[in-house]
């Protein structure tokens, strides 16, 4: 994970497996309590905390913390709970439910609780999980092995991680998965009384938002899924399609800045810009700069900009500093802006390996990750090798891994799916199959988006599609491969000046979404 910033980054992820029944519950929770912990963007802002089983199918058993946080509805008549999750795994969702509140239209936020929360070991949750801190501390050796010095490092350090994990976790890293989380979900149901809920997620969490509707789609009112994961393609298969994806996006990076050669004076061709870009990265595998941006942080801090397109103008002035003056200062402070871990991101990848590792099974023989990332690495080199190591503790997690359900469902109230064509976290293919799978749901197009993350980030056409959705019910049809098609976000320019603002709401958003997947 990454360190949150003024303009940070998104996330996704993916699903698999065989159909699980709910497990036994307790006798309902006890009512929340709530208090205030307003902050000045988010004044209506409150906290509370719920007890729910470690394992739902013993519910009498060892009892953990989540934290939630709500808006409450201000209308006269309320449409219930509206659960919103950011993805991850392992994004906190507190503050989100504050910025969902005041993104959607007031007349349509008014008839909710929208309701936040710290998925199990997360956050304020408690145990929050942080396996091994400082576990990306600069500089880390270069992702791409072309020594056995090399491939033996990066082995060691997924080998490590994976057994501190279980050294420090073994009793809660079992429990640590989606149905789970989903089973929390239904735990927040009934904390507040309600006989239903409607959900709004982001990235993985339309997945974990998929899963709970395949659990219980008679407790679903509303479903909205933004930037979905593909339900075919299991993590394993779904990460080596991400990283195909990224190259595309970062290749679309290299072509803006290509356009934009007058700023730049990279070149006005994208393929000599690309060029530059790995010339760069090998100047700073030999000597990292500012003794903290080596290769393997170089791909960390632009990983970003395949998530979010409003990081390209910070990215670009970097790049261009460097190559042009041999500046090492501004490609620091993007790092620590984009993508320095702090306690937080150490949280969050722990999480996201004890999801991602105990959901599904993954590959245990080292020989086919390397084949597979030698494949992936030849014709897209970008992200390959740095979301192989990434990943790579799943190779060697200490404990099971949980059966998941198809989300196939055919149960569901009308459903709202939102997918950008060009989104290289969760791709394209990730939003037609949930729309196969999820009978009667309808599927709203970003053509030419590559933004992950799309709804409430500024597109009205967009917005307008999920307004409505929220306000009674009321979705799109058409008999084509989409229901509804919106033109792209335009994307940025370069930056006016050195204090240009980022508050927009775009990057207000991704820097609350949950990172990598």
């Amino acid at each position: 994970m990454r360190r949150r910033a003024a303009v940070l980054c998104a996330a996704a992820a993916v699903l698999a497996g065989s159909v699980t029944g709910a497990p036994a519950r307790a006798a309902a929770p006890a009512p929340l309590t709530w208090k205030k912990c307003a902050t000045d963007d988010y004044p209506t802002l409150e906290c509370a905390s719920l007890k729910v089983p470690l394992d739902h199918a013993n519910p009498a058993g060892r009892q953990i913390t989540l934290a939630l946080s709500r808006v409450p509805h201000t209308a006269a008549a309320s449409q219930g709970p509206l659960l919103v999750n950011p993805g991850g795994p392992g994004g906190s969702g507190l503050t989100l439910a504050g910025f969902v509140a005041s993104a959607l239209p007031k007349a349509v936020a008014a008839r909710y609780d929208v309701i936040g929360f710290d998925p199990r070991g997360v956050g304020r949750s408690s145990p929050a999980l942080d396996c091994v801190p400082g576990h990306f501390k600069p500089v880390r050796p270069d992702t791409v092995p072309d020594t056995p010095a090399l491939e033996q490092a990066n082995l060691e350090r997924a080998r490590s991680f994976a057994a501190e994990c279980g050294k420090r976790y073994g009793d809660v890293l079992p429990y640590m998965d989606t149905v789970s989380s989903a089973q929390d979900m239904d735990s927040i149901r009934e904390s507040l009384g309600a006989s239903r809920i409607s959900y709004f997620g982001y990235s993985y969490g339309t997945y974990l938002g998929a899963v709970y509707a395949k659990l219980h789609p008679e407790r679903v009112r509303r479903l909205v899924l933004d930037s979905i994961v593909d339900p075919t393609g299991v993590w394993y298969a779904d990460n080596i399609g991400q990283e195909r994806a990224f190259d595309d996006r970062h290749r679309a990076l290299m072509a803006w800045i290509a356009k934009y050669d007058a700023t730049y004076g990279l070149g006005k061709d994208p393929a000599k810009v690309e060029s530059e870009w790995y010339a760069m990265r090998a100047a700073l595998a030999k000597k990292p700069a500012g003794g903290k941006v080596g290769a393997a942080e170089l791909e960390d801090t632009f990983i970003p900009g395949g998530y979010y397109n409003g990081y390209w103008p910070y990215l670009a002035e970097a790049f261009a500093s460097y190559v042009h003056d041999k500046k090492t200062e501004p490609l620091v402070e993007v790092y620590e802006d984009f993508a320095g871990v702090d306690s937080s991101g150490d949280n969050g990848y722990s999480v996201y390996t004890a999801v991602q590792c105990g959901d599904t099974a993954w590959p245990r023989d080292w020989a086919r990750w390397r084949q597979d990332a030698d494949a992936v690495y030849g014709k897209s080199p970008f992200m390959a090798w740095n979301n192989t190591w990434y990943n790579a503790p799943c190779m060697y997690w200490p404990t099971g891994r949980a059966q998941q359900p198809s989300v196939a469902n055919a149960e569901l109230p009308p459903t709202l799916l939102f997918q950008a064509t060009d989104d290289a976290a969760t791709p394209y293919a990730g939003g037609a199959a949930a729309h196969r799978l999820l009978t009667g749901s309808s599927l709203v197009v970003e053509q030419g988006g590559g933004n992950h993350g799309i709804t409430l980030s500024g597109n009205a056409c967009l917005d307008g599609y999920l307004a409505a959705y929220l306000a009674d019910g009321k979705v799109p049809r058409s008999s084509g491969p989409a229901d509804a098609v919106c033109a792209k976000s335009p994307d940025p320019t370069p930056l006016a000046s050195k204090a240009a603002s980022t508050a927009s709401r775009g990057s207000i958003l991704h820097g609350l979404l949950g990172f990598r997947s």
